[in-house]
Formats: structure tokens, sequence, C-alpha cells
């Protein structure tokens, strides 16, 4: 049986705008009226608010190890940035594709849905699943309640592909990401009485200055993964919030910021060091409310697993990549699955106007999903 014509299908993909700030349910139920169409099982599970869901659509044996193609339905804003065409109305120029979501990535699921009636075509021996999960731009929160709810209801995965933007090149390996809020209270007094008040911004001062410096000392210490650049961990100061004016000793300020772990690195003990600071090291005698916002957890696929030796094989490549961004890819290895990064299009024209996909990336994907389709034909 012939697939369906990806573009089209892009083309409905890119309507739907699931800005993150949106529900994405009416998309999820546009791809499962044609997954079940295809005789496929969709299982939902929601936000707290319902207004968003994940979708697990299922093909073949369900109590059999299979593969799951993961990719996430919400997109980034628009707003302020100057599109030469509407964003939600996809663009066909040559042999570019203009649209919101292009390349990150409703163009590697709009190849899984093309692909679901040649899939159907004869009885699967391993299941296909493909996992579409919600608000992974604001922090990947939809997949970790996704992932709980399929390992309670399928068999394990084989192995997980994300279809992140790699230009269809194998990544096996990212960094993670750990952001924070680090409030310091102090007294606010009159500036001219300083003896009075008591600076929440020094002490901040002092502890972003620290950040910094661990950061420096990370720096040394270069990861074993190749590929990643830059090659160790880095931190950054976000936001220093704090004050009122500039004649009142402030009294509150907050320290946004984050690091990004290389994946061999100990990043329990950066934690430590953190938490080992805040207890006694110089901040002051105010308040130091120090929160974790999000965490993303790093990927370093074993490269001598069957599931990068099988992609690698129809890549026609020895060689894999590091991305630089997180994936949900981290998560799924956080529970002991295999996992790869690899999809089409570009990184570079992700979360920009005027984002685009090559034609050539999406033909060369459905390919991919032919491959993955005789692959769960063939045991």
């Amino acid at each position: 049986m012939t697939p369906a014509d990806p573009v089209e299908i892009l083309r409905e993909l890119v309507a739907f705008d699931t800005t993150s700030r949106n529900s994405n349910l009416a998309l999820l139920e546009w791809v499962a009226e044609r997954a079940q169409a295809a005789g496929a099982v969709v299982r939902y599970t929601r936000s707290d608010d319902g207004c968003k869901a994940n979708a697990l659509i299922s093909m073949g044996p369900v109590d059999v190890p299979g593969i799951v193609l993961s990719g996430h339905t919400d997109v980034v804003p628009v707003d302020g940035q100057a599109w030469s065409s509407d964003p939600f109305t996809l663009r066909d120029d040559g042999g570019r594709l203009y649209g919101r979501g292009t390349s990150d990535m409703k163009g590697f699921i709009a190849c899984c849905v093309a692909a679901l009636p040649q899939w159907s075509e004869r009885p699967l021996a391993r299941p296909i699943h493909l996992a579409l999960s919600y608000d992974e731009e604001v922090g990947c929160l939809g997949v970790p309640r996704l992932i709980a709810d399929m390992l309670d209801h399928v068999a394990r995965p084989e192995f997980i592909i994300v279809g992140e933007p790699t230009g269809m090149k194998l990544a096996t390996a990212h960094k993670g990401f750990c952001l924070y809020s680090t409030v310091f209270d102090g007294e606010e007094a009159h500036s001219s009485l300083s003896h009075l008040g008591r600076s929440a911004i020094a002490p901040a001062v002092r502890f972003a200055n620290f950040l910094l410096e661990t950061g420096s000392l990370l720096a040394y210490r270069t990861t074993a993964v190749p590929g990643m650049v830059p090659n160790h961990t880095t931190f950054n100061i976000g936001q220093l919030e704090g004050g009122t004016a500039i004649n009142i000793i402030a009294g509150r300020c907050r320290v946004t910021w984050e690091f990004r772990a290389v994946p061999d690195e100990d990043v329990a003990a950066i934690k430590g060091r953190i938490a080992n600071y805040l207890r006694n090291g110089p901040v002051n005698e105010g308040k130091v409310t120090h929160q974790e916002l999000l965490e993303v957890p790093p990927l370093m696929t074993d490269p001598t697993q069957a599931a990068v030796e099988w992609l690698k094989r129809f890549l026609q490549t020895d060689e894999t990549i590091s991305v630089p961004f997180g994936t949900e890819a981290g998560f799924f290895a956080r529970q002991g699955l295999p996992a790869l990064v690899c999809g089409p299009g570009s990184i570079a024209q992700a979360h920009r106007p005027d984002e685009w996909i090559e034609k050539a990336q999406l033909r060369q994907c459905m390919r991919l999903m032919q491959h993955v389709g005789s692959q769960a034909w063939s045991h």
C-alpha cells in the first residue's frame, strides 16, 4: 500500500496552533482518527487541567517489545517574529516548506502519520508505537507521564527514536539541563542608614560569582563523549532581579540560573556543591529559597546497542553525532530504554521566523518509516 503524502499531512499539522500555551487536543484527535482508520489503538494521558494530552498510538501486538517513534506536538511562539507569510499556513517554495513546527518537529510526526496505511497492509510481528507528547518546549512536562503509562500498558520497547531535527543523522548523546531559582531575602532600609538594613543583592551577587567559578572549574574537565560542543559542563546566570530603588537597600533578589551537564558529568556532586554553599557559604542571615524548576536528563546511548547498529546500516554510516540541545530521549534513557535521536530538518531553522524544512528531508524520513515497517513485519 502506498503511504500518504507527508507534505499534505504536514500542511494539516502546521494549521493547528499548538504553541505551548494552547491546547493540543484538536491535533491529537485529527491524528487519532487517521490512526484508528489504519487499525491502531490510541491511549491518552492528560495534563492535570485536562487541556492537553499525550497520545500513545499502537499498531500490532502490544504484549511484544516494539519500536517507539516519539515526537512532541507543541511549538514555540511566533510573537514578535517577522514572518514572510502566515506561520500556521504551510508555504511551499521550491524545495522548502515554511511554517511553524515544520522542522521542530511536525515534519517527523507527518512522516509517521503518512506511514500508517503502509504499516497496516499486513500483520505486524512486533508493534510500532507513535508517542506524541505535550509541553516539550516548556520543559518536557508531558513525556514522563506518557512513559509511565506506556510501561504500565505495553511491553517494554526494544528502542525509541526521538525525531528531533538532526538532518537525518544519528545522535546518541546530548547534555542534560537543570534550571533553578534561588531567592535571597534581606531587610529594606534607607540607603543612608545601611546599618539598619541587610542587602539581598550582595549575597546574590556572591552566589552568582560562585556559580560562574564552578563553571570555570568544570570547563577544565572535558567530556569523553565525542562531538559535544562545548565539550564540558556549562553554567549560565540567566536573570538577576532585585531591589526597588537606588536609595533603598534591596530586600529581595532572585537569581535564575542553569547548568548543562555533559553525559558523563557527576550531576549529584554539582548539586551537592551548590547545596553546601547555600548551607554554609557566605550568604547572609536572611532567608534563602532554593528551588529546582526543571531537569532534563542527559543522553548517552551505548554505541554498541543493537538499535544503533540497525539504524547505522539504514543510514549507511558508521558515524554517530552529539547534539547541543536536550530532548525527550533522556527521559526514555533514564528508564533504561535504548533511545536514539534522528529526524528530518535542521535545529538551525527551529524557533526562528520563516522556519522551514526541505522536502528532501521528508523523503528521507519516509524511507526510514518504511524501514521501521520492515523491521516490525520481519519478526
